[in-house]
């Protein structure tokens, strides 16, 4: 384990405006979708992801990311990111100046082809080459695997096709490696099974997790990634999103439970839960067509 192992600090990042809403049939413009970032900032959250450079055919709620990272007054200690998903999407992303983008790969085959429309070895070998590339125009990168935990498609997931992704996706350097919950079936035993299997390709410090909630065992989850040293977590305001292309796959962990579960067991987050709760209740309202985010 890493240095991080037994340190009481733990990192959110708050994916609600990418995450928890794209699965929402009210699409927000990028003016409401700039000012929830700048609420849960306000908050104290101290990484956003803003949304995700996706085609946005397949994925409306997303349209209009540039405009949304234009709109937001950028705070210096704030890390800004999207999720690309392929080579368009990254020159968006560099063309937009967003700080740090997340590329995915799935671990099943099923999943990518709905979700990306590509093999996972081609999606693979595309996103070692992405990574590059982003690193190499002054980007951060978190590199990651979709479905690391399981498929709501294929059932189980070998941890060894897990620790092959990231094996070739440290080759390629990125800052983080992430590990997502997609289909919301991991439980503690596999969270805990993969970050032991990860143990002989990358260190603890690197991992960050994104948890789903689809089962109720977002938060029995998390704890097991605690005990292992995972101190980076994806959480959402009010639980909301979940992948369009996963039937039931809905709901992350709610961000300000996190906070408040975080805070009552002597962990440090620098949030304010009261604030989240509070942007929450305002972004429901919005999306049961509220006029605006006030």
């Amino acid at each position: 384990m890493g240095p991080e192992h037994n340190s009481r600090q733990v990192l959110l990042q708050e994916v609600g405006p990418r995450d928890g809403l794209q699965n929402e049939p009210r699409i927000l413009s990028p003016e409401e979708r700039a000012r929830l970032i700048e609420a849960l900032v306000d908050a104290g959250l101290p990484r956003i992801q803003i949304g995700s450079f996706v085609n946005p055919r397949r994925v409306p709620q997303m349209a209009g990311t540039e405009l949304v990272w234009q709109r937001i007054r950028k705070q210096p200690a704030i890390r800004y990111s999207t999720l690309v998903l392929n080579a368009r999407g990254l020159d968006l992303a560099i063309a937009a100046d967003v700080p740090h983008v997340e590329i995915y790969v799935s671990a099943s085959q099923t999943h990518s082809m709905r979700n990306s429309g590509t093999t996972v070895e081609k999606a693979l070998a595309e996103a070692v080459l992405l990574v590059g590339r982003a690193l190499g125009a002054g980007l951060t990168v978190t590199a990651g695997v979709m479905c690391a935990f399981g498929c709501f498609y294929e059932g189980n997931v070998p941890v060894e096709t897990v620790r092959s992704i990231v094996e070739k996706l440290q080759d390629a350097s990125p800052t983080e490696i992430g590990l997502a919950d997609t289909t919301g079936m991991a439980e503690p035993d596999s969270v805990r099974r993969v970050i032991h299997a990860l143990d002989r390709v990358t260190r603890v410090d690197p991992l960050a997790l994104h948890l789903h909630d689809t089962h109720g065992f977002a938060w029995p989850n998390l704890m097991a990634a605690l005990e292992m040293g995972i101190r980076k977590f994806d959480t959402s305001v009010g639980g909301l999103g979940g992948c369009p292309f996963i039937p039931g796959a809905t709901g992350n962990i709610a961000t300000e439970t996190t906070v408040e579960r975080l805070h009552s067991l002597g962990y440090r987050t620098g949030v304010d839960a009261e604030k989240v709760r509070e942007a929450a209740s305002r972004l429901r309202r919005l999306l049961a067509a509220a006029p605006e985010f006030r």
